[in-house]
């Protein structure tokens, strides 16, 4: 299998991480993280500009076509840059339940104002004490005579706080861990009975909990068939694992690169600490790490545009096992030889070791994704 980018592929890669280098320096990212939004708004017009909001949307809408391959190298420059804006919620998540489940009038309103930078989304399901299994919904939808009024709660749902619309799950019949009765809604952010507590994420990210009260929305504002929406979460969620694998190849590309330059430069004894061979060895130890994670984030962005459920679920799984093992792995390799230094808010490998720890956790640790992998068997 050949995990070189294709030429097309490799341009959009150049093009990015050359847009990154010039506008998004980590002093940059520092200032950006600690304004009031958590994001910036002109670096969002660029990435529309530089139409990579549109990469995996059909032509029909202004999008490109593209799939979880083609977002391959946006995603690793991502993770190399440590980029805070919403694309992973907006394009991996929100916007893949629009194509993929919404009606002709949903895609048709939503998806080109996002595509051109003006809409941006949040997938709100996660709830407390539900860990990472996604059928369990206590969130509840009952119909009314204006269409569907929603009551619960959500948690650390991703950029929730600057999204302008929310994809919400709710429970429209069965109980809360049934796999049936789950129904999806498009929720303006800012409608009544829609409250927002935001704050920052161990990575620096931003995340709200949100609660519905007698939120109101209309009959059309359903998102597929009524009930049947655990399918479509399942095949969206797997597609953005597969797109954090992709930002992890460019995160741990980072982590291995600096802590090489440390060692080459770090002197103990009036000699740099990488000529010591047990240091070597553990260096090495991160560049086989780091092939193993693009060969499998290639594999996971493969499979998600081309392969059967069964077959989608099971790669996934295996894809995550190994990714969060290698965040784990490079994380505190980059660390502990940069020494006290690496744990510094001065140096970017602290907030690159935020960030690994925090993909390793997101849609399922190792251990939920090895007993989902042994159940696809």
């Amino acid at each position: 299998m050949n995990f070189d980018y294709t030429e097309e592929q490799q341009l959009l890669a150049n093009s990015v991480q050359q847009f990154i280098a010039r506008e998004y320096t980590f002093e940059a990212r520092r200032a950006i993280v600690e304004s009031e939004p958590g994001y910036s708004e002109q670096v969002w017009s660029s990435l529309a500009d530089m139409g990579l909001l549109g990469l995996p949307f059909s032509s029909q809408v202004g999008g490109f076509g593209g799939g979880a391959v083609d977002l391959m190298p946006v995603m690793a420059a991502i993770g190399e840059g440590l980029l805070v804006e919403p694309y992973l919620a907006t394009v991996g998540l929100g916007g893949q339940f629009i194509a993929r489940g919404g009606s002709q009038t949903q895609q048709g309103a939503i998806l080109p104002a996002l595509i051109a930078g003006r809409c941006k989304l949040a997938f709100a399901h996660t709830e407390r004490g539900a860990r990472y299994d996604l059928s369990q919904v206590g969130c509840r939808a009952s119909t009314s005579a204006n269409g569907y009024v929603i009551e619960g709660e959500k948690c650390v749902v991703l950029h929730g706080s600057c999204a302008d619309r929310l994809i919400v799950s709710a429970r429209t019949a069965g109980q809360e861990t049934d796999p049936d009765g789950i129904s999806l809604f498009l929720v303006d952010r800012n409608a009544p009975g829609v409250s927002l507590n935001s704050y920052k994420t161990l990575d620096n990210l931003r995340a709200a909990d949100i609660r519905f009260s007698a939120t109101t929305v209309p009959a059309d504002a359903l998102i597929g068939p009524e009930g049947q929406a655990l399918e479509l979460i399942e095949e969206v969620t797997d597609y953005a694992i597969a797109l954090l694998c992709a930002e992890t190849v460019g995160a741990v590309k980072f982590a291995n690169d600096a802590t090489l330059d440390y060692l080459k430069t770090r002197k103990q004894f009036g000699v740099p600490i990488g000529s010591f061979q047990a240091l070597q060895h553990r260096m090495v130890d991160m560049l086989i790490t780091y092939e193993q994670v693009k060969s499998m984030a290639c594999l996971a962005c493969v499979k998600v545009d081309s392969a059967e459920a069964a077959e989608r679920k099971q790669v996934i799984a295996a894809a995550k096992i190994k990714i969060s093992d290698a965040c784990r792995h490079i994380s505190q390799e980059a660390v502990q030889l940069h020494g006290g230094m690496g744990m510094t808010e001065e140096l970017k490998i602290s907030h690159t070791f935020r960030r690994l720890t925090t993909i390793s956790q997101t849609f399922g640790d190792a251990e939920h994704h090895l007993e989902r992998f042994s159940g696809c068997g």
